[in-house]
Order: structure tokens, then sequence, then C-alpha cells
């Protein structure tokens, strides 16, 4: 396919607490974004940037999203900003939602969105700050270690539809620089890679972190990995809602902002922070087509 066939490529810039992504709307499914191109766009030199890419398709035209169409016309293909897919980013689910409500296609209020992590209840609230329904986190046993130059911790095992290893250290310095993924053991327990958050206190319920996460190295935030901090912070002081019958809050420092995670009886977790559009455009057809990753998928 040559640079003249293909038309331009609309795409949006989006953040939630400085986790970011580039959006490209695609409601009909009728782009793939192979690997290399996805990689091409979150180059933060030769591209637009990002720690990831939320592409937005209709659920009914998705094959991943079928079973999903009837609770939430949108999904969330998302994908890392090395290309690889993900299940679940829960500052892109926020910002997710903002975008639809940007583009007309939802108000304030109530929102569905499907994820490979399965459906997603969000609140677009009228100060501008999103609220996301997480789930319920899973802690298997597995134990697990993470060493930095030197320096090893146990790591607290947490899924929140992604896997988590969460580190409580006396400061956030020692996570190192978190350019590469910090080595874990034993490495069996995470086959498919780890999100390795740092966490060091700051107050009754309230702890700041670092992050690595998985295909994208040390990001501004995350929230998957915000909620599995709280909820490991909370077992660490003896908190569980289920125990007690009351829900419980924590408030989590992150590079790029702050986020309140709140865990309820029941185990389902909510998330609220900020979630803003910063820009729109088109990209180059030209320099789509030299990505070697860009397939406009046929009928």
């Amino acid at each position: 396919m040559t640079s003249t066939e293909i038309s331009p490529l609309t795409f949006l810039k989006g953040h939630g607490t400085e986790n970011d992504f580039v959006i490209v709307p695609d409601a009909d499914n009728a782009v793939e974004l192979l690997p290399a191109a996805v990689a091409r766009l979150c180059d933060r030199r030769a591209g637009i940037g990002g720690d990831g890419v939320l592409h937005v398709v209709r659920s009914a035209a998705h094959p991943e999203a079928r079973h999903m169409a009837e609770e939430a016309e949108w999904f969330m293909d998302y994908r890392n900003a090395d290309g690889s897919v993900a299940e679940m980013c829960g500052n892109g689910v926020r910002v997710f939602a903002r975008y639809l409500q940007h583009a007309g296609h939802v108000t304030a209020g109530e929102v569905t969105v499907a994820t490979r992590g399965g459906v997603k209840r969000v609140h677009l609230d009228k100060d501008g700050s999103v609220t996301v329904g997480m789930g319920k986190a899973r802690l298997p046993e597995a134990a697990v270690t993470v060493t930095v130059d030197g320096r090893s911790w146990p790591a607290r095992n947490v899924n929140m539809g992604n896997p988590h290893a969460v580190a409580f250290v006396d400061s956030l310095d020692h996570a190192g620089n978190l350019f590469t993924e910090p080595p874990y053991e034993p490495a069996g327990v995470y086959p498919d890679g780890v999100n390795i958050e740092f966490v060091a206190d700051r107050g009754p319920r309230h702890v700041a972190m670092r992050v690595h996460e998985r295909g994208a190295a040390e990001t501004r935030s995350c929230g998957t990995g915000a909620c599995a901090v709280a909820v490991a912070t909370a077992r660490r002081d003896g908190a569980d809602p289920a125990v007690s019958g009351h829900p419980v809050t924590y408030t989590v420092d992150v590079l790029g902002g702050t986020l309140v995670i709140t865990e309820h009886p029941d185990g389902e977790i909510e998330m609220t922070g900020p979630a803003v559009i910063v820009a729109e455009g088109t990209i180059d057809p030209a320099w789509l087509a030299g990505t070697s990753g860009f397939e406009t998928v046929n009928d």
C-alpha cells in the first residue's frame, strides 16, 4: 500500500496523572495497529509519544469484545508502548471515558467500557475527575522477591486483571532508575511479565509510589498499580474491608499527581483522579506507511 492510498489517521493525546496515551478513534475496527506501528506512535522522539495506545473501537466490531457489546458499546483495545497487548490500564480507561465524552459519544455520569479485563464502570464527575470501578483484587499466595542495586525486598503479589509485585521501601530512591525491569524471583510466578511498584509511607493511609510498567519502563502513573498498592498497604496495615465491613481509602501519590483508591467490603475497588484531553490532529500518511506496522483491514 502506498502513502497516497492511506487516509490520514486521526489521533488525540490525553493523560491521567501524567500517564499519557495516544488515542486512535476507529469505531469500525478498520485499522490494524501492529506492534511496530504502536511503538512508533509512542516513541517520544520519532512519534507522538505516550505510555500506550488507546484504540477506540465499538465492542460489536472487535472479535475480542463482541461478547461484551450488550453491556458496553465501546471497547478499549489497549496496547503498551512497546506494542504488546495489555489486559487493562486504570488510568487509560479513565482517559478513554474522557475521550468518549469529548467526542460526544457520552455525557457526564455513568459510562461502561469493555476491556480485556472485563467491563469497567466509569463515572464522569462534573468537577472534572473520573472514577472507575476497577473490579476486585486477587492476592495469589506465591512469594516474590524484588532486587535493585544489591538490595532485596519481599513483594506482595497482587492481580488487578494484570499482574503486580508491590515492594515497601524506606525511600523511593531505592527503586533505582527503573529504565529496565528490576529483577524478581521466582521468575515463573509471572510468565507474562509484571508491573513492579515501590512504595514509601507518607502518612496515615497515605503512600507514594514509583512503578516500572510491563512494556513501558517507568511511567508517571499507573492506575492498576495504584490499586494494587492500596490493597497491599491495607493488608500490611491489618485493614481488610471484607472482615471489618467498612470501606478503606488510601491516597496514593504518583510522580504525575494523586489518585484516591477505595476498597469496599464486597471487594470492589474504585479509583478517582483527573483525566484530560490535551491535543488532537492527524498523522501524516507517508510517515504511517513507513512504519511497516500499519494496515487497513479489508472488509
